[in-house]
């Protein structure tokens, strides 16, 4: 019988949306010692004796000895039974202090003039006995060793090293600027666990117990064992050690002592299914609730869709500055900030600058790459005054400046670049080239070097075209730069405009400036195409109208030969 044993005592945790008072758990257990074979053994003899009258069947099969071998008993959720030793205990009224207790002494007092107790060894703890606090430190290892067969304890090598760690950290010097209390709990307490974790889950435990003691002398508390435990919380989540039999083989209990007994324990669960017609209406109660929450929602959020008001074109872009190569020095940032041309406007609250934070290089083949992935959103507002074919699209422009930092807190140039904002919706992938003012001689380098600072530019426009440059060609003659490195985007761009919507109003202006700005922009340029190739073919059939009829038919043959 020693290899029949169910030796996994594992907890097992199980999701149910029913409510946990519908939980019923049938317990079982039973003495395999010698005992209660010879027992058995008795009953059989006295059984075959009966006939002959020998011996009366009543002085030896009775009652008291079926109910010390097993004992099956259905237990519900927080289900309160009293053992011996609480029958004992609560029926004197001078030892209830609390409203609980003297709630007990009330209960076990109709349970003795009723006769009507069920349990002989089988008892709970609820969640709300002061016994319930206590248990998991003691009795619930003292379970554990009792349904292991074998037990881990910790080996020689284990515990002189944690007596090693001990005395260092006893003899560890205490810094006079460190306030002296107690750095670390070793031991922490479950109040202490439940006040100092952000996390703390409220959940409800209830103990399944067996008294284990010899027959006759139940009600020994250091008999009593602790068969099962469980716990449930308020999002349907149910925790069962050990884990129902399921077919499987029973548990072991051994017992302490000089009497070495084993009992047998089985659990299985025997909560009542629900019916058909129980399953539909909770199915359709469900189905009414999701559905009056998604209404609620929509009724947050709204049935219209947000559109910009008419003639307004709205540009959302939400970007990641990836990463900087190819630069000089190491810990680099990216300071950026964006510029709006005429006609472009944006939220007031929005900025429209922001700088990475610090970030150090890795080698990456010959390249040393500081990854920012530092992300940045940002929201526009196109409005066209007058629509004409002679309207100049400008498109915002981001414009950058990637700076190092020394370990004195001094920071260089490292190198300037610009972001046409993309004219396509979607995802784009850009790679920015820099460069930088270079100051040529060696006393620029060596203060670069060791003082830190470079050239900068006053207005960082300069780096395209400048805001205010109003001629008509930019000269940047005898302006010396040098070539650093590149930094690369991901841009995700949406642009929304009514005229988008408006099939009807696109083919009557289809030249129109929205037409050029959002995703129509490649159907405006294959007609702007088709248009110009009818113009060029239209000047060269007049061209050759105008052209003498012979040397129409001399170019003619003489582009027929060269085919040829």
């Amino acid at each position: 019988m020693a290899d029949c044993w169910n030796t996994d005592t594992g907890e097992a945790v199980f999701r149910s949306r029913d409510a946990v008072k519908n939980l019923r758990i049938k317990v079982r257990i039973e003495r395999v010692t010698s005992t209660a074979a010879l027992s058995q053994h008795l009953q059989q003899q006295v059984l075959s004796q009966r006939d002959r009258g020998d011996i009366e069947l009543e002085t030896l099969t009775s009652k008291s000895h079926t109910g010390d071998n097993e004992e099956e008993l259905e237990v519900g959720w927080q289900e309160k039974l009293f053992s011996q030793y609480e029958m004992e205990l609560f029926q004197n009224e001078a030892a209830c202090q609390t409203p609980l207790d003297r709630q007990y002494h009330t209960e076990v007092k109709a349970l003795k003039r009723s006769k009507g107790r069920r349990n002989h060894r089988i008892f709970t703890y609820t969640d709300h006995d002061r016994y319930t606090n206590c248990l998991p430190f003691n009795q619930m290892q003292q379970a554990a060793d009792l349904l292991t067969t074998s037990v881990s304890r910790p080996t020689f090598l284990a515990e002189r090293m944690a007596s090693v760690r001990h005395r260092r950290q006893e003899r560890r010097t205490m810094d006079s600027t460190v306030p002296k209390s107690k750095i670390i709990t070793w031991e922490p307490t479950e109040e202490f666990v439940k006040n100092s974790h952000v996390v703390n889950n409220t959940m409800q435990t209830m103990h399944i117990m067996g008294d284990l003691s010899p027959p006759g002398r139940l009600g020994q508390k250091e008999s009593e064992c602790l068969l099962l435990t469980i716990k449930t919380d308020g999002n349907g989540t149910v925790i069962v050690k050990p884990d129902f039999n399921k077919g499987k083989e029973p548990y072991r209990i051994v017992t302490e002592g000089e009497r070495r007994e084993v009992w047998r324990l089985t659990l299985e669960n025997v909560s009542t299914a629900m019916k058909p017609e129980e399953t539909e209406k909770e199915q359709n109660m469900y189905k009414d609730l999701y559905i009056r929450h998604k209404e609620y929602l929509n009724s947050l959020v709204g049935q219209d869709f947000e559109m910009p008001p008419a003639g307004i074109l709205r540009y959302v872009m939400h970007g990641e500055i990836v990463s900087a190569k190819g630069f000089e020095y190491d810990n680099l940032y990216i300071h950026f900030f964006m510029e709006l041309p005429n006609n472009w406007s944006s939220l007031p609250f929005q900025s429209l600058s922001g700088v990475t934070q610090t970030c150090r290089t890795k080698t990456l083949g010959k390249e040393n790459v500081a990854f920012f992935s530092f992300p940045f959103s940002f929201e526009a507002f196109y409005m066209c005054e007058k629509e004409s074919e002679e309207s100049v699209l400008q498109w915002p422009v981001l414009y950058f400046k990637v700076l190092s930092l020394d370990s004195w807190q001094r920071y260089r140039t490292e190198g300037y670049g610009y972001l046409l904002f993309p004219a396509m919706p979607g995802k784009h992938t850009l790679t920015c080239h820099t460069w930088r003012p270079l100051q040529t001689g060696t006393v620029s380098a060596l203060r670069r070097f060791f003082i830190g600072g470079s050239p900068e530019l006053e207005d960082h426009s300069y780096v395209r075209i400048p805001g205010t440059f109003k001629g008509e060609r930019l000269s940047r003659f005898g302006f010396t730069t040098e070539t650093t490195g590149s930094v690369t985007f991901n841009l995700h761009c949406i642009q929304q405009a009514r005229a988008f919507v408006d099939a009807t109003m696109l083919k009557k202006r289809r030249q129109r400036v929205f037409d050029q700005l959002g995703g129509f922009s490649q159907q405006g340029a294959v007609c702007t195409i088709l248009e110009a190739f009818q113009r060029a073919r239209k000047k060269m059939q007049d061209a050759r109208e105008g052209l003498p009829r012979d040397l129409i038919n001399a170019t003619s043959q003489l582009q027929i030969e060269s085919s040829a």
